[in-house]
């Protein structure tokens, strides 16, 4: 076990936790933060994913001792339910989600996105979240989402 600083969500938090832990468990168990979720421990599915310095990664496969003092945000570090980041209020005006396991890797994926091209093409933003999986089909309003969160017509 040692001590490790994180930035998270825009505040430093202090954990003691072995040092090859993903940051995935250390976000969850130690954080108690629920937006990235378990999927398949293997950084194939964007379950996981949150924002390290802006870029969308899979928190599964990082280990807390690699984050070297990098800012990480969350699904819970864009918004909140009284003021939500206009991507997660995209997704709830387009129905983008049904189960809501797989919603935490498109929103993360689709913020990295728009920080980096404000208005995408729909190819575009299916290149960009193409590593996400997503088994109840919502694709199409996923797409119209991060359209309408961009500004674009939907």
């Amino acid at each position: 076990m040692a001590k490790f600083t994180l930035k998270v969500n825009g505040k430093s938090h202090v954990v003691d936790v072995d040092p090859e832990m993903p940051l995935l468990y250390a976000l969850r168990n130690d954080l108690r933060l629920n937006g990235p979720k378990f999927g398949c421990g293997l950084a194939q599915c964007g379950a996981c994913a949150v924002l390290v310095d802006g870029k969308a990664i899979r928190s599964c496969s990082l280990e807390v001792k690699d984050l070297g003092g990098r800012a990480v945000t969350t699904l819970e570090g864009l918004g909140t339910v009284k003021n939500p980041h206009p991507l997660q209020k995209a997704f709830m005006e387009e129905q983008a989600l049904q189960c809501g396991y797989c919603i935490n890797g498109f929103i993360i994926g689709a913020k990295a996105l728009l920080d980096s091209n404000p208005k995408p093409t729909d190819a575009e933003i299916k290149e960009a979240l193409e590593g996400n999986l997503c088994r109840c089909a919502t694709h199409t309003r996923i797409l119209r989402a991060v359209k309408r969160a961009s500004g674009q017509a939907v």
